[in-house]
């Protein structure tokens, strides 16, 4: 059974809590399910009641197209309606839509530093979604707003668009006894 509380639980600002959980969610992606919902009820209704002279392979190719781009719009944008974050002691995970797909876990001993991003856009990386481009990294953008940005020991980075990111960001510091500038403490 998957945790997806509506509120963090912890929000970083307690000095021993084991968990942090983040949520966030876009609204309008619903708007864009539901014309994919139309689609898919175009192409059901086309096959359904058609009335074409034209012949069987323009009628076929109708309600293919349509069909395949509700299908499309429908789940595409309903694996990134909202998506949760969970940080504990030992690992990040990142659960997107409904069903918790697609998920990424990162280990924190492969983070090398964490920060805030204030402002996260879909167009700074190509849309809403599951993200990647070589010369930012990868990143899960469900809205437009804050987000939490990870430096991998790899050299990658990680991007998540969550609420109270800045409350991630000192939590996974914590853990990691890194200070604001992601330097180990004590060093």
């Amino acid at each position: 059974m998957r945790d997806h509380p509506r509120e963090p639980r912890h929000n970083g600002a307690e000095p021993h809590s084991a968990v942090w959980i983040g949520r966030a969610t876009n609204r309008a992606q619903w708007v864009l399910a539901a014309a994919g919902a139309a689609c898919l009820a175009l192409g059901v209704q086309l096959a359904v009641s058609s009335n074409w002279t034209g012949g069987i392979v323009p009628l076929l190719m109708s309600v293919t197209g349509c069909v395949a781009a509700g299908l499309l719009m429908l789940f595409g944008t309903l694996a990134f309606v909202n998506v949760a974050v969970r940080i504990d002691g030992d690992a990040l995970e990142v659960r997107c839509g409904h069903m918790g797909l697609p998920r990424r876990r990162i280990l924190l001993t492969h983070v090398v530093g964490a920060e805030f991003a204030p402002e996260v856009t879909p167009r700074q990386w190509g849309g809403w979604g599951y993200r990647w481009r070589p010369e930012q990294g990868t990143a899960v953008v469900v809205r437009r707003g804050e987000g939490l940005v990870l430096r991998l020991g790899d050299g990658r980075t990680f991007t998540i668009t969550v609420d109270d990111a800045e409350a991630g960001v000192r939590f996974i510091r914590e853990r990691l006894h890194l200070t604001a500038t992601g330097a180990t403490a004590g060093t």
